[in-house]
């Protein structure tokens, strides 16, 4: 035991911790060289999330605590060394709670709507396990929420073990497709679908119009060979060409040739793909013909940014095994997709969770303003939000000026391509953020 203090306690020991520590973030800074955000998955995974990184800070912690004792730094002539051993200790501990017990994630909120959820920062995997069970007459369900960090610079590794009814059941990750979305490839045994393309708040929607049926977009009914009067129809004919018969006027840019045209409406007229329409104040691009087949999670194209990703996972029961594919990512908050194998029903999601807070922020406007002369660059922008609770009142978020309310901090992050909507990061770390600010007023001291 006494050997042991020596070692925990030693100035040796604290020159080494430091250098380890130094040298950890210094690799992760290079990795992470050239990357959009910091810390990424690969870093988390490999450094700061590792075993080995947060036992060289209770190492730390340790260390200083028994320094106070070992040298006598209560004594008020060494002050000065105590509060710099106590504001490690603080700000060490203040990054464990906001390691293991504080959240973060992300609001949006369009101008005129009201919001009391955000999306956490982590992603993700929720399975639910159904089947024919029961105790006492109440039918049971399994259930896992596992955080998990993939990424394209890593060899993803993920599964794990479950047992429903005394059944085993395994879920493994065999496939992660970094920009991914959801498309239709062919299938002999599928349906027809046109992809539509549509732009509403300036960012890119996937749209698919199946054969004989309607699609309501943001108020315009498309159909596919389903004739409906006041409704843009399509149709296609046996060699598969497709025709457009709109009951608006519009226009369309061909993008290949950059050469123009106009839709004249109640006219039927051929449908050029990979064309901008301009069709009831909608812009839309038809970016492939008709094909048959089925749904499935496919990577995207590389001159397409997806903020989604795609697993492929291996789903096994005693009677059977499946691949199954699920899109989603941080960020996102899809559905559930439901799937059966063997005799058990599986419901998975792959994605962020939803916090809810107990009161909820408006968007009053958005404000953004661009420098002299230029379209795209902004010299600032904030947020005008009324807070919504017992005590309502209003608040300008921007850059140095951050909404504190009931443990919860606003920070203004991004906002929406049209300027009609703010992005806002919430973060609950109120201990953590006490903890640090502590140790860091200590160490000014």
């Amino acid at each position: 035991m006494d050997t042991l203090k020596k070692i925990l306690f030693s100035n040796r020991l604290t020159g080494v911790l430091f250098i380890a520590f130094a040298v950890a973030m210094a690799i992760g800074t290079f990795m992470d060289a050239g990357q959009e955000t910091s810390p990424t998955p690969l870093t988390r995974n490999l450094i700061y999330n590792a075993w080995w990184f947060e036992a060289i800070m209770l190492l730390f912690v340790i260390n200083f605590i028994g320094n106070i004792f070992k040298y006598n730094l209560l004594n008020k002539r060494k002050w000065p060394v105590l509060l710099l051993h106590l504001s490690w200790v603080f700000i060490l501990l203040g990054a464990f709670v906001t390691r293991y017990i504080s959240y973060e994630g992300v609001m949006s909120i369009r101008e005129g709507a009201t919001e009391s959820s955000f999306l956490s920062e982590k992603t993700y995997l929720t399975v639910y396990i159904d089947g024919d069970y029961e105790i006492d007459g109440l039918q049971q369900r399994w259930y896992t929420e596992r955080p998990v960090d993939f990424s394209p610079r890593m060899e993803n590794k993920f599964s794990f073990n479950a047992t429903f009814a005394d059944i085993p059941i395994s879920i493994k990750l065999t496939k992660f497709i970094n920009g991914a979305e959801e498309d239709v490839v062919f299938d002999e045994n599928g349906d027809y679908y046109l992809k539509i393309v549509e732009s509403a708040g300036g960012m890119p929607h996937n749209h698919f119009l199946k054969d004989g049926s309607t699609e309501n977009i943001h108020g315009t009914l498309y159909t596919l060979n389903n004739f409906i009067e006041g409704a843009v129809n399509i149709s296609f004919d046996e060699n598969y060409d497709l025709f457009i018969n709109s009951p608006y006027d519009g226009e369309y840019i061909v993008m290949a040739s950059m050469t123009q045209g106009l839709l004249e409406k109640n006219m039927p007229e051929p449908l050029n793909l990979r064309a901008r329409y301009i069709i009831n104040n909608q812009q839309l691009v038809f970016p492939k013909p008709v094909i048959k087949g089925v749904f499935d999670i496919v990577k995207k194209s590389e001159l397409l940014k997806s903020d989604q990703d795609g697993l492929e996972l291996l789903v096994s029961t005693p009677e059977e095994s499946k691949l199954v594919r699920v899109i989603g990512g941080k960020g996102t908050n899809n559905a559930f997709k439901t799937f059966t194998v063997g005799n058990h029903d599986f419901t998975i999601r792959y994605g962020s969770k939803v916090y809810d807070l107990p009161f909820s922020i408006k968007l009053n406007d958005f404000i953004a303003e661009k420098y002299p002369g230029t379209d795209k660059s902004y010299s600032s922008f904030a947020s005008e939000v009324t807070v919504v609770d017992e005590e309502t009142f209003d608040y300008r978020i921007y850059m140095n000026n951050i909404l504190n309310y009931q443990g919860f901090r606003f920070f203004q992050a991004s906002f929406d391509p049209d300027e009609q909507g703010t992005i806002l990061s919430v973060n609950h770390d109120f201990w953590g953020t006490l903890l640090t600010y502590i140790g860091y007023i200590l160490l000014y001291i």
